[in-house]
């Protein structure tokens, strides 16, 4: 399977405009305002019991400067991001795999899998231009202990 975002695997790394972060284990980079990335930040605080997975709000300058480097938008609605291992995946295929990261309950999100690639995109960016419509949320005012040892800024 070809990956969404060809570049070599850690090329952030090498980018004097990406600050230096912990990437040792998974990274998912989200829209910290939105009620929605907000919940699948916690999800993943509360399923990831080796606490392997960091969260990164996409308004950090750390995902800000991911975002860019991979040729998206920090500010479009669809900009989602999952570093695994040096590569960069997006939308409903990020979601998928850090689903099956996981493991357990999370592995509902492989069932997406048996629809086509472009059904399954077109499906993500539907939800993300009207994510908002399910309210907004700061993702770092979250007094959860959990969420707050993962997140980058």
């Amino acid at each position: 399977m070809a990956r969404p975002l060809e570049r070599q695997d850690y090329s952030y790394r090498q980018d004097p405009d990406v600050p230096s972060f912990d990437d040792a284990g998974p990274v998912a980079v989200m829209d910290g305002n939105c009620a929605l990335c907000s919940w699948g930040a916690r999800t993943i605080a509360r399923l990831d019991r080796g606490e392997r997975f960091r969260i990164c709000p996409v308004q950090s300058a750390t995902g800000t400067a991911l975002a860019t480097h991979f040729g998206l938008e920090p500010d479009d609605p669809e900009t989602w991001l999952l570093l695994q291992d040096g590569r960069a995946w997006s939308g409903m295929e990020a979601i998928i795999r850090i689903g099956e990261a996981l493991g357990g309950p999370a592995r509902i999100a492989s069932v997406m899998r048996i629809f086509p690639r472009p059904l399954r995109e077109w499906l993500y960016r539907r939800i993300a231009r009207n994510r908002y419509r399910l309210g907004r949320s700061d993702m770092c005012a979250i007094p959860d202990e959990r969420l707050r040892r993962r997140l980058i800024s």
